[in-house]
Order: structure tokens, then sequence, then C-alpha cells
């Protein structure tokens, strides 16, 4: 039996940036507390929300370094290191490791895409590098790339390779995985939180938790406890203000949030930009009714 990374709520938690576009450190040092002392149960760092698509090497390295230490093993800590270059995404898995990552999060190539067979064999020599955790990350809405049940079943195979965040959005798939392989399984859509937990999934690696810790890792708790009553209601309470966080490009929506709750997060690079003022209008208004507007 492998071992499971986390249960619970992980935030794919977003990079500061100062007003020149560099990485405000000392607010990433504030939001990785309030996100501990909020009762998240892990922390993705250099995710799509943390906008590791732009980030120079050296910055990437930094930010894992810096979450590394500052987490100081009160949670796990999961490195975003995917590309769609495995030589690259080797390189970058063993400088994770070699930095104090518990886990890594690795996304299926994107862009020049692959078959089922070059997944395998990418996500094989990425695993083979290291000997830290894996999560595979399928978000074909992204990639244009989808793990089929019988690519899931072959890397499922690989004793690093432990755990699936699905945001494929197919819920029968995810039912599938969740039948026929041993992976843990987290849910990578906020909205979908409940219903992928109720099919065997163990948390969720979550967006909305950069604006709710708490409420995002009580719903996922509620869950694991069987309580699926307590945690379907936070599901719909949240539901209008979790579709608005992706009513724009991710990250673009959550920093906006985070910035309107006062939490000084700046905007996102190039070449992603402010959402227009109606966008904007409609995710404060979800807010409002939910007390988070500062």
């Amino acid at each position: 039996m492998k071992n499971t990374i986390f249960t619970g709520s992980a935030v794919a938690i977003v990079t500061p940036m100062y007003e020149d576009g560099s990485i405000n450190y000392d607010r990433f040092a504030e939001i990785i507390e309030e996100q501990i002392t909020g009762g998240t149960d892990a922390i993705v760092v250099c995710g799509t929300t943390g906008e590791s698509a732009v980030m120079t090497d050296e910055e990437h390295i930094e930010c894992i370094r810096f979450c590394v230490e500052k987490v100081a093993k009160r949670v796990p800590v999961i490195a975003g290191t995917g590309s769609n270059d495995t030589a690259y995404a080797v390189d970058l898995s063993i400088e994770a490791e070699k930095l104090g990552a518990d886990a890594l999060l690795l996304v299926t190539p994107y862009y020049n895409k692959t078959s089922q067979k070059g997944l395998i064999a990418h996500f094989t020599a990425i695993a083979d590098s290291v000997n830290i955790p894996i999560i595979l990350y399928n978000v074909p809405s992204r990639t244009g790339v989808n793990i089929t049940i019988d690519t899931y079943k072959k890397l499922a195979q690989h004793r690093n390779i432990v755990a699936a965040k699905e945001a494929s959005g197919n819920i029968s798939a995810v039912a599938q995985l969740a039948a026929e392989t041993d992976l843990d399984i987290y849910s990578g859509n906020d909205d979908q939180i409940v219903p992928i937990m109720s099919l065997g999934g163990k948390g969720v690696i979550s967006v909305l938790a950069n604006c709710c810790p708490k409420e995002t890792h009580d719903m996922a708790q509620y869950c694991l406890d069987g309580n699926y009553k307590a945690a379907a209601e936070l599901q719909l309470k949240y539901l209008e203000f979790t579709n608005n966080l992706f009513i724009d490009v991710n990250p673009i929506p959550v920093k906006e949030a985070m910035n309107i709750m006062g939490k000084d997060v700046g905007e996102c690079r190039l070449p992603l930009v402010r959402m227009e003022v109606e966008k904007t209008a409609k995710l404060f208004a979800s807010m409002e009714k939910l007390g988070l507007t500062k």
C-alpha cells in the first residue's frame, strides 16, 4: 500500500508580486503562515495558480526553497515540477527533492502534447529520477491531453506515482479511476470537492483555499468524517464564489479576490491581465454575500 501524501485541503498557492512584477517574498511568507493557521493541510507551490509558467528557472527553484523553509515540515509541501520537456521536468524534480519538497505535482505535457504511450514514458522517466511521491495532474482543458484509465493503471504500478489530481471534470472517469487503481485521488476542481470525495477521494488541491482556507479544509474534513450533508452545505454556500474564481483565466480572478480582501498579492505577469470591470463587479458581489470584502 502506498503512503498518502495528505488528506484534506491543499492550497494551490498564489505567488505574490510587486508592482514591477518581481516576487514579493515578504508577502509570500505571510500568506504561507495564514494558510497554515487557517487549517490548510498541504501547500502546492509553483503550480498553475502560482504562475510557474512565467517564472525563470531561478525563480521557480527559489520559490520552492523559500516555501519549504517557511513551512518547516508543519504540512507537506508539494512542488509543481511538470513540463512539456521531459528532460527539464526531470532536472527540476531532482532539484525540488534536494530542496526538501515532500512530493511533486506533474502536469501532463502541453502544446507539443503526446500520445498515451508518450505519457507513460514521460511520467516514468521523471518518477525514476526521484525518491519522493508524485501526483499526476490531469487537466485536459489546459493541456489538450487526457490521461486515460489504461494509462493511469500502468502508471499506478510505479512505486513513486501515488496519486492523481483530477481536473478533467469527468465524474464518471473519476469513479472508474477509484474503482480500478489504488491511486489516491484529489479533486482539481473546487466545485467538485464533495462529489469526488464521495467516491473515495482524499481531498482537494484548491484555488478557493487561497481566499477561504478554513472553509475549504472544513469541507474536505467533513467528507473524510462521513458528514456529507455538512460538506454539501459548504460546497453549495461557496459555489457562486467558486465559479467566479474561474470567470477569467486562473489565477487572474483569485488574485483579484485576494486583493479585494486586502491580501495585497499584486497582479499576474503578462500575458495575463486584469479582468474587465464587469467581471470584477460580479466577483465582488459574490464575495460580498459571504462577508469576504474588506
